[in-house]
Order: structure tokens, then C-alpha cells, then sequence
């Protein structure tokens, strides 16, 4: 079954995958059917999250959020959601 995402999921992860590659080698340490998510208003926090996340329409409401923050130029190199980590971690149990 194919996963359908909106352009702009497509894009940030697209973009946020080149730059990753080129800043960090952090792919080596991320499981297959997972990316990587930094989340924190000051201090960021790495979180691997399921691929199948990309269907949510919550999942995909931080992905706009994230667009609007940062553009699709992401300053960890990878997606970063611009909310508190409680927030975060509020939404991703609401997923599983």
C-alpha cells in the first residue's frame, strides 16, 4: 500500500533528507520504515517516528507547522517540529 503525502510533506522530507546527507551521517542509525524528527522550542530533541505517521492528519498539522516555521530549510538537517516535547509526544501517543 503506497503512502500518499501532500507536496509540502513530500518536499520538507525530500529537502530535509539531501541536507542531511550532506551535514550528518545520521541515516547509518535509523531504522528502515523510520525518519528523523527534531522537536523543542530551544533545545532540540531527535525522535525516530514511523513512516505510517505521514497518513495522520495530526502528524501532518506538526508538518505544516513545521513548513511555516522553517520553510523547507531545516536547521538540524532533518524535519524539525517547531513545539514543546510534551506536545509532541502528546500527538505521537495518540498514533500508535
Amino acid at each position: 500500500m503506497a503512502i500518499r503525502l501532500p507536496n509540502a510533506a513530500k518536499h520538507i522530507l525530500r529537502r530535509s533528507a539531501l541536507t542531511a546527507n550532506k551535514r550528518y551521517l545520521t541515516s547509518l542509525d535509523v531504522p528502515k520504515g523510520f525518519f528523523p524528527v527534531y522537536v523543542g522550542e530551544s533545545q532540540k530533541k531527535r525522535f525516530l517516528v514511523p513512516l505510517s505517521f505521514l497518513n495522520q492528519p495530526l502528524f501532518q498539522d506538526l508538518l505544516s507547522k513545521a513548513e511555516e516555521e522553517f520553510g523547507f530549510d531545516h536547521p538540524m538537517g532533518g524535519v524539525t517540529i517547531p513545539c514543546h516535547e510534551d506536545a509532541f509526544m502528546d500527538v505521537t501517543s495518540r498514533l500508535n
